[in-house]
Parts: C-alpha cells; structure tokens; sequence
C-alpha cells in the first residue's frame, strides 16, 4: 500500500461515488473492487451538486472519506 500525505483533490459531478477504504485499489482514490473478501466495505458518498471534494490520502482522518487536515500533522 503506498503512502500519502496530502488529499486527493477530485473535482465530483453529481451522483453517487465509491471511494477505497482499503487501500488496495488499484484506482485510488476510487475503489476498484479490490476489497472483495477483507470484509471491508468502501465509502459510499452522494454527491448532489457539482462541487471539489478533498478525499483523505493519509488515512488519519476522523471525518474519512474527507480529508480532516489530519496529514498536516504527520
């Protein structure tokens, strides 16, 4: 699993998204299905409105799949 630090930066059109919480995907910060077995689930977020989005790269945050600031601690 590589490491980052800083958010991912995702400019989201309306609808319904799927973002890892593993940390396998292959297409982060989007899940790929890779979790498949972990017994983990991925987040699930609706987007109603066109709008920039900042999803955690760290994996510190308390408000996940949001980026809190928590990586400017690290």
């Amino acid at each position: 699993m590589d490491k980052r630090t800083e958010p991912y930066i995702l400019h989201e059109e309306p609808g319904l998204k799927k973002y890892c919480a593993c940390g396998l995907s292959k297409n982060k910060p989007y899940c790929d299905g890779s979790h498949h077995g972990t017994g983990m689930h991925s987040y699930k977020v609706e987007i109603e409105e066109k709008r920039t989005v900042a999803i955690c790269g760290c994996g510190q945050s308390k408000s996940k799949p949001f980026c809190d600031g928590s990586h400017l601690s690290l």
